[in-house]
């Protein structure tokens, strides 16, 4: 797709998302919407900012889940997975400013920050535009028939949104925290930005790979770099960022279940997700196991 083409694509895509904030921001102010789920926290001794924060998360997927149904296209949604987070962190952390602990609120904010920019960013450069929708998006529309506006909600959509709303669970435990900055914190941040970094390297390295692919200039099958390592270094780094942050609620002394994202993060990129894109590459390239890295995550020195 041409690249005016493709500009044009992405300002509608940043369009829907700016109407989405806009609308959350509209319901973080009606009294009628947080009044409810306020009350509903406290009768189960949660903090409120923590069940709004969720409730806004909730109303912007399903937004977001509208403009994909217009645009006829659950890739629409992609991109969610990036911004949210970014966009909690600043609910929780503005009000707290004066309260928590101001080195911990800044590292993990620059962290999510960082983490956020570089996803987006990746997303958006590497996305074709509106004509194309995720392989696997597709397989499931395939499967599913008349179930599939269900699974598109219920599986593309609010699913993802749930296990990354899992995943800042420490971050919220962070903005209510008054503890000092010590030891853990710093292993936490140095876990998260090794995590980010590999990711980032990782995306660079595949996106060459797939322009010298394009000019005929490349093996079937990325084996060099950090890939030569590993097959997914990429998902090694994404697993690792939320684990980055699951050590920062260990710094403050916060609940076990904080936990739970990073856990239902991996198990999904594991159990779903790789079994999925190595079947994939299996079908597509014969050569693929002789190949490819012998790590299929965790790495391996190469062969």
């Amino acid at each position: 797709m041409s690249a005016p083409t493709k500009g044009r694509d992405l300002a509608v895509v940043a369009a829907a998302y700016l109407a989405t904030l806009g609308a959350v921001v509209g319901l973080a102010h009606l009294d009628a919407f947080t009044a409810p789920v306020a009350a509903l926290a406290g009768s189960w001794g949660l903090d409120p900012a923590l069940a709004l924060g969720f409730a806004l998360d909730l109303a912007a997927t399903v937004i977001v889940f509208g403009f994909s149904l217009v645009l006829k296209n659950a890739s629409t949604y992609d991109a969610y997975w990036s911004v949210a987070p970014i966009a909690l962190v600043f609910y929780w952390f503005v009000p707290q400013l004066s309260v928590a602990n101001p080195a911990r609120l800044a590292v993990v904010a620059a962290l999510v920050g960082w983490w956020g920019w570089r996803l987006t960013y990746s997303w958006a450069r590497g996305w074709p535009g509106l004509h194309h929708e995720d392989f696997r998006y597709r397989d499931l529309r395939a499967k599913t028939g008349v179930f599939y506006p269900a699974v598109n909600l219920l599986g593309i959509h609010l699913f993802p949104t749930v296990q990354v709303f899992l995943g800042m669970l420490p971050v919220h435990a962070v903005a209510s925290s008054t503890a000092p900055f010590g030891v853990v914190d710093v292993v936490a941040a140095l876990v998260a930005a090794a995590a980010i970094l590999t990711e980032q390297v990782a995306d660079r390295q595949l996106h060459e790979y797939r322009l010298r692919k394009a000019r005929g200039e490349a093996s079937p099958v990325l084996n060099t770099g950090l890939w030569a390592w590993s097959r997914h270094p990429n998902y090694l780094g994404e697993m690792g960022f939320w684990w980055g942050l699951a050590l920062f609620a260990v710094a403050v002394g916060a609940e076990w279940w904080r936990a739970s994202g990073a856990l239902a993060i991996t198990v999904m990129f594991v159990f779903v997700s790789l079994p999925m894109i190595e079947g994939r590459h299996r079908a597509r390239r014969p050569e693929y196991e002789e190949l490819a890295a012998r790590g299929v995550l965790l790495p391996r020195p190469p062969r």
